[in-house]
């Protein structure tokens, strides 16, 4: 049977259906669920064995990028979503969804709650534009045996990932917990290069895991290059870097627990 994954949908979403047309490619039963049908019926997390957080701006951005939706995760859905994750099924937050899981704290783990964030893009500006990104965790479910890079959109402004003395860069080099990294399109690292590094993230950062692998968080959005003709160069024959591939290996881990 296809694994069936939950997507959420708060006020200001508007990635979701990119996002359940590219589970649904990668062979899931995707199901969109506004937050509030799952404020009367939490136990619906039970029934699926995967889940997203989709891009967008939740509840319009107030108080912070994905502020008002952490509030929501951690006041409502607390016990279902640490369940979820401590059962190892595969979690997915992407832009907006991965700002709702640092400041909710379930990235980069549950002790870690404000000690890490993404903030304001160095450049100081919304950044719309394609990027390229490597894989690189081998622990990270999602992107581990991933061969080749990611060509995909970023569309944020506040992206910028940065660590405190508590929870050190160390920590994430050595637990393994950088899935992916900003570089440029010849496949060299970006340096902190703007703009192959759209926000000025800490060691180009695009997206990060937490120690067990199983919940992913990204800036850039692979759910909008699925199809070839989703290349901003795909009239000049360049095909490569689809995101296809990162949703693949979430929904067939999710066939295993």
């Amino acid at each position: 049977m296809k694994p069936k994954a939950l997507v959420l949908q708060a006020h200001g979403t508007n990635r979701d259906l990119d996002v359940m047309d590219a589970l649904t490619l990668a062979g899931a039963d995707a199901v969109g669920i506004p937050l509030k049908e799952l404020h009367a019926r939490s136990t619906l997390f039970r029934d699926f064995q995967l889940l997203v957080l989709p891009g967008g701006f939740s509840y319009a951005d107030a108080l912070g990028a994905g502020k008002l939706l952490a509030v929501d995760l951690i006041t409502y859905f607390a016990d279902e979503i640490s369940a979820f994750v401590d059962l190892g099924k595969p979690v997915i937050g992407i832009c907006n969804g991965f700002q709702a899981l640092v400041k909710s704290g379930i990235l980069p783990d549950a002790q870690s709650d404000g000690q890490v964030t993404l903030t304001f893009n160095r450049q100081g500006h919304f950044e719309c534009r394609w990027v390229t990104i490597k894989p690189i965790s081998r622990t990270c479910i999602w992107t581990k045996e991933l061969s080749g890079n990611i060509a995909c959109p970023v569309a944020h402004g506040e992206g910028n990932f940065q660590t405190t003395e508590i929870v050190p860069l160390s920590s994430f080099i050595n637990n393994d917990q950088i899935a992916l990294a900003y570089i440029h399109v010849d496949g060299s690292p970006a340096n902190g290069a703007y703009p192959a590094n759209p926000n000025g993230s800490i060691l180009d950062i695009a997206g990060i895991c937490n120690p067990q692998g199983n919940v992913l968080g990204l800036m850039p959005h692979p759910e909008n290059h699925i199809y070839m003709w989703q290349h901003p160069r795909h009239t000049r024959g360049e095909q490569s870097g689809s995101g296809l591939k990162l949703f693949e290996n979430g929904v067939r881990y999710a066939t295993q627990v």
